[in-house]
């Protein structure tokens, strides 16, 4: 798995139990880095997660009200909260990181919906209709 594949992946695990925990993702990423640095069964975490993260928390409003803006027939609130994030990470990447092209972002979180790990069937909201 490539390298910002991998930051993607857990910076996506830190936005959802942010919104599992009713935490902010400043909390549950310093809670990330803690656990990294005193636990080596741990990885770390690493820069681009914390640039993905920090990113998203700088602009977390903004995002949301693009999202209720642009979702059709969907709440931010009545998404599921595995969409919900995904959305959210790869919002913030689209608007907000020139560096990464808009067709990678969209791929990488049609990825993250259709991961192994992800137990629920998901809605199009993440790929459209």
């Amino acid at each position: 798995m490539a390298a910002r594949n991998k930051a993607r992946k857990r910076a996506f695990q830190i936005l959802f139990e942010a919104d599992q925990r009713g935490a902010s993702v400043q909390t549950v990423l310093a809670d990330w880095v803690r656990h990294a640095r005193t636990d080596d069964r741990q990885p770390p975490v690493g820069e681009y997660t914390m640039e993905l993260v920090e990113g998203y928390a700088q602009y977390a409003d903004r995002i949301d009200d693009l999202i209720a803006t642009y979702a059709v027939g969907w709440t931010i609130d009545r998404m599921p909260v595995v969409d919900r994030n995904i959305i959210r990470l790869g919002a913030y990447e689209l608007v907000w990181v020139d560096e990464t092209p808009d067709a990678v972002v969209i791929d990488e979180a049609v990825q993250l919906a259709k991961a192994p790990w992800v137990q629920i069937p998901h809605p199009p909201q993440v790929n459209g209709p």
